[in-house]
């Protein structure tokens, strides 16, 4: 009984999450379905591809994942089933898959298989829906296009360093509103040296000066930095959700995109 799951910018107001689920379910009724996210900001592909890889690792080898962001097909733009890790990965050859991974997939198809007429139209369910159902039944992925050397790339942001500073950025706001960035532990801790440092993203007064484990370790309604558990820096405040004080992003003003900086040394 396989898993599938799915990461889309559909919404829940409508109809066609359900069509999606509809349709495997016809072609496969053995099929378990996960929704990873269906909030994604539409046409939004990096924010799907940092959602999907939190959550992807934790399920079992053979877990087949569709991709129902920016999932249009074109001369430039095919698309693909790749694996990795032991996962199956079906969507749009855009760039999502470049940032999904460290490097290259290990192996990607372009998907040439028969497709319905309405393929064009709604290619989430009428693409990558049939293709999933496929690799479920376990069929193999030649069977339904042809092998590609390379995945189309796009240059994930990575934060600028010096010998005093990183200049970061929010990857991602969750519901919470917490602030997760692009710093990594590894290179907080490479740069830093164990000295001492202020983490800059709103008004000067709002700067934190030191590290903590985890939300609790603050009061509630304080705001705090740690590394979670991907090992990327968080902002959040603690209990500081909507009706309770409002999240981070809220209270500071900033959002996805927005600059983290960490000074290291004196500063002034």
């Amino acid at each position: 009984m396989a898993i599938i799951t799915l990461t889309t910018d559909m919404g829940l107001k409508d109809h066609y999450v359900a069509a999606v689920k509809g349709a495997i379910w016809t072609q496969y009724p053995e099929a378990r379905i996960v929704d990873v996210s269906h909030l994604i900001k539409p046409f939004d592909s990096g924010q799907a591809a940092f959602v999907l890889r939190q959550a992807y690792p934790e399920f079992p080898r053979g877990t087949i994942h569709i991709i129902g962001v920016n999932p249009e097909a074109d001369g430039q733009t095919p698309h693909l089933v790749v694996r990795h890790d032991g996962h199956f990965f079906i969507g749009a050859d855009n760039g999502i898959f470049s940032l999904l991974f460290e490097g290259m997939p290990h192996e990607a198809f372009e998907i040439t298989m028969k497709l319905d007429d309405d393929h064009v139209a709604f290619p989430t369910r009428s693409v990558f829906v049939k293709v999933a159902c496929h690799l479920a039944r376990g069929g193999t992925m030649d069977v339904i296009g042809r092998k590609v050397a390379r995945v189309k790339e796009l240059i994930g942001f990575q934060p600028a360093v010096d010998p005093t500073s990183i200049r970061g950025k929010v990857l991602y706001v969750d519901s919470y509103g917490n602030l997760v960035t692009n710093v990594r532990k590894h290179l907080f801790d490479e740069v830093g040296k164990g000295r001492t440092f202020r983490i800059g993203f709103g008004h000067r007064d709002d700067d934190i000066t030191r590290l903590h484990g985890t939300y609790g370790d603050v009061p509630n309604g304080e705001r705090l930095a740690f590394f979670n558990a991907t090992g990327l820096l968080e902002i959040a405040v603690n209990k500081g959700v909507e009706g309770s004080g409002g999240g981070a992003a809220r209270l500071f003003g900033v959002y996805q995109d927005d600059t983290v900086r960490i000074e290291f040394g004196e500063w002034r």
